[in-house]
């Protein structure tokens, strides 16, 4: 997946040189990298959040667990 990404910012950031002026130029890295990338990346992060956050709770009842 990251391979892909960077392929992507690559292709982008070529096409952002190649705008007339400077503002399209940034405005199409925004919009066709940054925007969809960070859609991409919280969207597929979801598991890792839930299995973190799992983990940490589980942490949390060990600790307020009284000694055997």
């Amino acid at each position: 997946m990251l391979i892909v990404a960077i392929a992507w910012i690559y292709v982008v950031v070529l096409m952002a040189l190649t705008e007339p002026t400077v503002v399209a130029g940034c405005m199409t890295l925004l919009l066709y990298c940054v925007l969809p990338l960070g859609i991409v990346f919280y969207i597929t992060g979801g598991g890792r959040r839930k299995r973190r956050r799992a983990l940490e709770a589980a942490a949390r009842a060990r600790e307020d667990a009284p000694p055997p």
